[in-house]
Parts: structure tokens; sequence; C-alpha cells
């Protein structure tokens, strides 16, 4: 969810800028079961624009409705939505409105802690009741310094409950390839939120306007990849469509911790892949190599690039999150129940 937060925040920034003020909406508390989770939020602009959801359309035109006595008063406060009787979900949302007011040194802390890929916790004090209460207010911690969101105190009140959330750098997708598929897996990647760089080879003619969402491109040799692209947030999907190439990409990129790494072909292809990995790197670690899947994807039939990219995302999204790729039909108990 980092990447909604960051999309909220940055659009609470412009909007101060223009003069508009804006209301944050946290998801706070659930007794239950919704859509979506305690942590998700969305923000509100007083022309009634709204930024990102909290549910799937109907809790947020309620939401719409709620905010504008904060717009007024200036006060946060909390509201429920009762899904139970309107939207069938069995669960009753507790969530905390307030206007989205950060302090002075929030801005430029917030991008610094972006570019450096750390993460961040965001707490909330709330009262699983409707109303407006003494301490009321949403907070972020940023390495050691902690910045009111709101226009409020930064007093804890010991009435309160705190909601805490960490949020870990956004997921990155590095792409190593430059192929029409590339390019489609750039798109869906993009639009998942994730942050997508392109490795092309050194005399690749494309350059990043050919991928869409895509925030950086380089046009190098294997050997030359700066493994400072990689961390325990990334995944990566070798498409050279070139075993030579794969093979040197993977030798270089042999001492990064990434938590994925895909690999197109059928898997006699990824076996050769491994076998020729451990002649060139006999001491290469066993985490590594277990982290290298191919064929890169789940089984659904997929034909076109648009269907693999979304096979591809799928498979990377169940890999890092450590779930079984079933039917929600088949899957007993919650959804959430293993997050």
């Amino acid at each position: 969810m980092t990447h909604e937060f960051k999309d909220i925040v940055h659009n609470g920034l412009e909007a101060k800028k223009q003069g508009l003020k804006s209301v944050l909406a946290s998801v706070v508390a659930l007794d239950g079961s919704s859509y979506r989770r305690p942590g998700v939020r969305m923000l509100i602009l007083e022309n009634n624009q709204m930024v990102g959801a909290v549910s799937g359309g109907c809790v947020e035109k309620e939401i719409l409705l709620q905010s504008q006595t904060v717009f007024e008063t200036g006060q946060p406060k909390i509201m429920t939505y009762d899904g139970r009787y309107r939207l069938g979900c069995e669960g009753v949302l507790y969530i905390l409105l307030e206007l989205f007011h950060p302090e002075d040194g929030f801005e430029s802390a917030f991008s610094d802690c972006l570019q450096k890929r750390e993460a961040f916790e965001v707490f909330s004090n709330y009262e699983k009741k409707e109303g407006t209460y003494p301490g009321l207010g949403s907070f972020i911690k940023l390495k050691d310094t902690i910045f009111g969101l709101g226009n409020h105190s930064k007093e804890q009140s010991g009435q309160l409950s705190v909601f805490k959330q960490t949020l870990p750098a956004c997921s990155k997708l590095v792409i190593i390839g430059a192929e029409h598929d590339a390019v489609e897996l750039c798109k869906y990647a993009s639009l998942t939120g994730w942050e997508v760089v392109i490795v092309a080879g050194a005399k690749e003619a494309k350059t990043i306007e050919h991928f869409p969402g895509a925030i950086d491109f380089h046009a190098i040799t294997p050997e030359a990849i700066d493994i400072g692209l990689i961390d325990n947030q990334t995944s990566i999907i070798l498409m050279t469509h070139s075993f030579a190439n794969d093979l040197r990409f993977l030798v270089a990129l042999k001492e990064t911790n990434p938590n994925y790494i895909g690999v197109l072909g059928p898997s006699r292809r990824r076996e050769d892949l491994l076998n020729q990995l451990i002649e060139y790197c006999p001491d290469i670690e066993d985490g590594f190599l277990n982290r290298i899947h191919g064929p890169a994807g789940i089984d659904i039939g997929s034909e076109t690039p648009q269907e693999i990219a979304i096979s591809i995302m799928a498979e990377i999204l169940a890999v890092t999150r450590n779930r079984n790729t079933i039917s929600l039909s088949k899957k007993t108990g919650s959804i959430h129940s293993n997050l």
C-alpha cells in the first residue's frame, strides 16, 4: 500500500500549494470483514475530487459526505460505515477523517525517505465510536522524526486507541530486456503501483519513452549493471530472449538479494541456466538459486503478451507474499488470514 500512500501525499501537497484544503480518510479499525483492511486511505479535496479508495465505491460516497464537516470545522472525527446492511460484507469500518496539513519539513523528509527506499511508520489515534475527541489524528515517523499529518497536537491521549502500520519501500520490478513483451509487462507492473526499471542491451535503440510507467532506463552490458538497483523489495524478470545474456546477467547479479527472479522459456531452459550458473559460480548461495523461477508466471492459459504479463505479475505477488495460487472460492477461512 506504500504506492497508494505516496500518491495521496503527492496529491495532498499539490492541493495545498494550489490553496485547496484536503481531508485524509484512514480506515483504523474493522469489526468483521470488508473489501479492504485497516491501513487503507484516501484523500478528499474540497472541490469534491477524490484520490484513492478504501472500498469498492459505496463507502467513498459516505466519506465524501462526512468530510464536509471536517472542511468546515477543521476538527478530526471518527465515522463508521456498517457494511452488514449496505454491502453484505459483514463488517463495520471505523474511519478517521482529518484535514491533511502536514508539518513544515515533512515534504522534504518524506521525499528523502522514498528516494532512499526506507520503511516508515504511520500511526493514528482513534476512538472506536463516532464523534470528535481530543487527541484524534495521524502521524508519520520518518527515521527518528515524527511529523503530524493534520493540524492537531502531538500530545498523546491515553484514552485513545492507536492504529500502527509500517510501510516498506515501494515494490520495484527490474525488467531486463526491451522487446514487446517487456513493454507490456512494464505497463501492467506500473499500473499495479510498482516502480519499474528497464535494463536493456548496450546497443538498444529504444528509450524510456517506449516504456509507459517506467521510472528509469539503462542501456548497458550485463557486467555494467548497478547492483545497487536491487534490494529485498525488488523483483527481477529476465526477458532478453538470449540464453547467453540471461546467464551473464545472473552471474552479474549473484551477490544481490532480490525477492524474486523470473526467467522465460520452458523448465529445461531454467535447469540449463542454473547448471551453467553453478559451473561459473560454484560458491553461489542456495538462497539466490531458490529465488529463480521458470517458466515465469502462473498457469492461467496465457497466450498474448498482455496475458503473459498478468501471469508473471500474479506469480511475483504470490511468491513475495507467500501465497498459494488457488481460486479464492476454494480457500477456507479469511482471505487475509495469512497477512
